[in-house]
């Protein structure tokens, strides 16, 4: 649940919030009328610092009257993602201590208090929010309500709220553990939210798969008991819409590797190998409370790469949907498996741009580590678009090649493609040239490897480990 906002145009004389948040943009001296000016003074001089370090470093100090206060200087000049730790920062100490009330005091001119104002409620949004957890006894407390003086048009703020609700049920959802949300778990979830939101709903069920010939997704199923794996589609439809995106997402609820095992340091955390398809629903969520004129068709992937009698193995052969026969080399490529025949489904449907989202390789995490994830378009200029909106919503991505001489490296002598190679040398790459094969009809396509997807200790205006990144990236591609 979202904290309530309520918005006032100035800061009053007497203010009965416990903890406050005062963000000021960047100047050398500070304004004769901050809130507790005296008292940010004081914590200055004793810190012995200059006025415009608290865009680096934000302060926090308990008032007379016990408000616990935290002061920012937002540096309005800087990228969105500098922005948004500022804010972060600046709101930790608050937060940490759960209140049910934060106060925001925003100043300056019109355009810098409402960036100032967005960056803070959606920073309380999705931070004052308690994601699951399982103990005995929870006593954590959600923030309940926020109150922003200096700002007071409320419409700025439904787009965000939308945004924030997108984010929160993609977390939700990529920290439940994995005896939790099984893939059969997880379809009644997604029911329960299409019959909520009027999305359109089917599922292709393992037998289904089979009798389609859908072969690359069943080989990964087929090793789980029960068979409990499915590819769902979701469509919102607008009246006015004049194209249609296609939202891919991975859904491997657990992934053990298979019969190539992992080792237990690098399968710990695999229940958060669904998070491709938890960005996608995030999206849809908020395009839909959003109201956004474009059609959204959601293709979701789910189901787990176990290990047992039935489960794919090194050298199998199998059919993919659309014809091509898969050399397997190793099982725990098994994304690129079940991504290659819902990008099929996907392209079939002809839509004007396929998005998928896939925590897929472990060599783009070794490219970029979690502060960035990797980008692939079917053009330069689309890649370069998804780099550009990437810097506006501060979930950062850089943009890889996948020149066709990569793919020599895919070459079989015994099928059309080799699932990837046992080095390993540029998988991220050849992942994305594997997948290619899959999208028909030359639709343009963007492939977003989630390598940020878990930043420790929090990522742009995220705290949380898990940060919900792509959702607010996806939203924009959708709003441009």
């Amino acid at each position: 649940m979202l904290a309530q906002l309520t918005l006032t145009p100035s800061l009053p004389k007497t203010l009965s919030a416990t903890h406050l948040l005062v963000l000021l943009p960047k100047a050398k001296m500070l304004p004769k009328d901050a809130p507790h000016g005296e008292l940010l003074a004081a914590v200055l001089k004793r810190r012995d610092m200059k006025a415009d370090e608290l865009g680096k470093s934000p302060v926090a100090a308990n008032a007379a009257n016990g408000t616990l206060v935290a002061w920012v200087m937002v540096d309005l000049e800087k990228d969105t993602f500098a922005q948004q730790v500022q804010v972060r920062k600046a709101l930790q100490p608050l937060l940490e201590e759960q209140p049910k009330v934060i106060a925001v005091s925003v100043s300056g001119d019109a355009a810098q208090r409402q960036r100032m104002a967005e960056l803070a409620v959606y920073g309380a949004w999705v931070n004052g929010a308690l994601l699951p957890v399982h103990k005995k006894k929870d006593e954590r407390k959600s923030l309940q309500k926020i109150e922003l003086y200096g700002f007071n048009d409320k419409k700025v703020f439904d787009a965000l709220k939308a945004q924030a609700a997108g984010n929160l049920l993609c977390r939700e959802l990529t920290v439940l553990p994995p005896n939790e949300l099984t893939p059969g778990n997880y379809r009644q979830r997604v029911k329960k939210l299409a019959t909520a939101n009027g999305w359109k709903h089917e599922e292709l069920t393992m037998p289904k798969l089979r009798k389609m010939g859908a072969g690359a997704f069943v080989a990964v199923a087929q090793g789980s008991d029960p068979e409990d794996a499915a590819i769902v589609h979701l469509s919102y439809k607008h009246p006015k819409a004049k194209q249609t995106i296609a939202l891919v997402g991975k859904g491997i609820c657990f992934d053990t590797g298979g019969h190539n095992l992992k080792p237990s340091r690098y399968m710990h955390n695999m229940h958060e190998d669904m998070n491709g398809s938890a960005v996608s629903l995030g999206i849809l969520l908020a395009a839909t409370q959003q109201k956004l004129a474009v059609n959204i068709d959601c293709w979701l992937a789910l189901a787990q790469n176990h290990i047992s009698p039935k489960a794919y193995k090194q050298n199998d052969i199998v059919k993919a949907l659309n014809g091509t026969f898969i050399e397997v080399m190793h099982t725990d490529a098994e994304g690129r498996m079940v991504l290659a025949d819902t990008l099929t489904l996907a392209s079939r449907a002809k839509p004007n741009l396929i998005i998928d989202f896939a925590t897929l390789t472990g060599s783009m995490a070794m490219a970029l580590g979690a502060r960035y994830s990797g980008v692939f378009g079917t053009s330069d200029e689309l890649a370069q678009r998804a780099v550009s909106i990437g810097k506006q919503t501060g979930e950062r991505l850089c943009a890889f090649p996948q020149d066709e001489d990569y793919e020599a490296a895919l070459d079989s002598k015994v099928a059309d493609i080799k699932q990837c190679t046992l080095d390993g040398d540029a998988d991220h790459i050849l992942a994305t040239r594997f997948l290619k094969r899959f999208v028909e009809h030359d639709t343009p396509w963007v492939h977003v490897d989630l390598s940020a997807s878990r930043c420790e200790g929090g990522l742009g205006i995220v705290a949380h480990d898990v940060n919900g990144f792509g959702v607010a990236w996806g939203l924009r591609m959708l709003q441009e």
